[in-house]
């Protein structure tokens, strides 16, 4: 298997990052076309769309960033679907501060 670099190097060109911003915009409104139909269908293809569009618009990122700030519990649910590597980071180091503050006031009052 190759490195990532020729990836990285393919996906940063402006014809592809803007192709895949069109890609996923037509996600989003197909997907919202097919919501009033019953059943899952348009979730499916919303979810594509705006993860698309969040990785290529500089514009969604900074929109994203509002709404995590502004609804914390929201963006966490958000990184977990988008399932974001830096997400998965903060969330380990959490349970790690949690585990050594446990740690810490159990031996404290272990003495």
């Amino acid at each position: 298997m190759g490195t990532p670099e020729p990836k990285k190097k393919f996906f940063g060109l402006p014809k592809v990052e803007w192709s895949l911003f069109a890609l996923g915009i037509l996600l989003i409104v197909g997907g919202l076309m097919l919501s009033p139909l019953p059943g899952p269908g348009g979730i499916f293809l919303i979810a594509p769309g705006l993860a698309l569009v969040l990785r290529s618009s500089i514009w969604a990122k900074r929109h994203y960033v509002r709404v995590k700030r502004w609804q914390p519990r929201a963006g966490r649910w958000m990184d977990w679907s988008l399932r974001r590597k830096s997400a998965a980071r903060r969330e380990a180091l959490l349970k790690a501060e949690k585990n050594a503050a446990a740690a810490a006031v159990e031996s404290s009052s272990g003495n």
